[in-house]
């Protein structure tokens, strides 16, 4: 496929074309896990390329598919009970989903997925939603499991709750702390976790599979304003998707740190040495060098942290 032509398609194709080496692939690979999570966008909530963005990373991002990056958001599968999940609905979502299906044929094509499971109203992580509307796939009863507050919200607010009224999403309202059971291998519990929380609450999730667990916190303000200890969670899981938003505290200038609080790659790292080995950096900004720079990279490995990469498979089935 030539170039031109590629970028005639428009970002949403040439995402999916590019960003993931699991979007290629029309079955499970025979190396797969039956239970897994996977890597579906390791990007903020803006993605790359960014809108208004003039640095490198985004200039040659507009230019060549293969550098964007999807917003972060993490796919759960289960072969066994033939059933596939999201965390967050980015606006990235139609890829995800190509990416998360790989090809298999759907019993009901316009409920693609058994499950969205949301962690806030932040537009990265929940306006994909919009997609599953009848301007778009029209979808049938897809399930979406939040919060009470972040529910409340979705059945308030247009365009929100005419996907509710429509019966295009079926409202699921979880309890931070119990446990939900999504098929007999695979179940999530929402946590709690500091963040700006100007429309909903926020929360993470632990996942658990028959062997392993994983914690998904994509977004938090800062470790320390949280009423659990990061590094005894971390410690709990197998692996830690955790906010890697930014790397420097000067990253986004002309903007209060106080409006965006996250925290830096090296507090965490600070606060998790002793369990490097099980954190995954993700939700990186498109100022964070760790989406760009090889070195840094390098050098975080050297400490024994990973930033997470689009198409990544943990598996649930046993311990790492």
């Amino acid at each position: 496929m030539s170039r031109s032509f590629r970028a005639l398609l428009g970002g949403g194709l040439c995402v999916w074309l590019a960003a993931s080496p699991m979007a290629t692939r029309p079955t499970r690979a025979s190396s797969d896990p039956a239970v897994r999570a996977v890597v579906l966008g390791i990007a903020q909530d803006g993605g790359v390329p960014h809108i208004g963005c003039t640095q490198p990373l985004c200039v040659r991002a507009r230019r060549d598919c293969s550098r964007h990056q999807r917003v972060a958001c993490l796919g759960l599968v289960d072969d066994h009970a033939h059933q596939r999940f999201l965390i967050d609905a980015t606006p990235d979502i139609a890829s995800q989903i190509e990416s998360l299906n790989q090809g298999r044929a759907l019993a009901d094509p316009r409920r693609p997925v058994d499950g969205i499971l949301l962690t806030h109203a932040h537009i990265g992580h929940y306006a994909g939603l919009m997609y599953l509307g009848r301007e778009a796939l029209g979808a049938h009863a897809v399930p979406v499991y939040a919060t009470p507050r972040m529910a409340a919200f979705l059945r308030a607010s247009g365009p929100w709750s005419q996907l509710v009224a429509l019966g295009e999403i079926e409202l699921r309202e979880l309890v931070p702390g119990r446990e939900v059971v999504l098929t007999p291998s695979l179940s999530a519990t929402a946590v709690l976790v500091p963040h700006r929380n100007e429309l909903s609450d926020t929360v993470g999730y632990v996942v658990r599979g028959p062997a392993a667990s994983v914690l998904y916190v994509p977004d938090v303000d800062k470790w320390e304003g949280w009423d659990r200890r990061v590094e005894e969670e971390v410690a709990k899981v197998s692996v830690a998707f955790l906010d890697g938003t930014f790397s420097s505290a000067d990253e986004v200038p002309g903007r209060s740190r106080a409006e965006i609080p996250h925290p830096l790659v090296s507090e965490t790292e600070a606060r998790l040495g002793a369990v490097a080995d099980r954190v995954l950096f993700i939700h990186l900004n498109h100022t964070n060098a760790l989406l760009w720079d090889e070195r840094a990279r390098r050098e975080l490995g050297r400490r024994g942290f990973s930033v997470a990469l689009d198409g990544r498979v943990v598996s649930l089935e046993a311990r790492r």
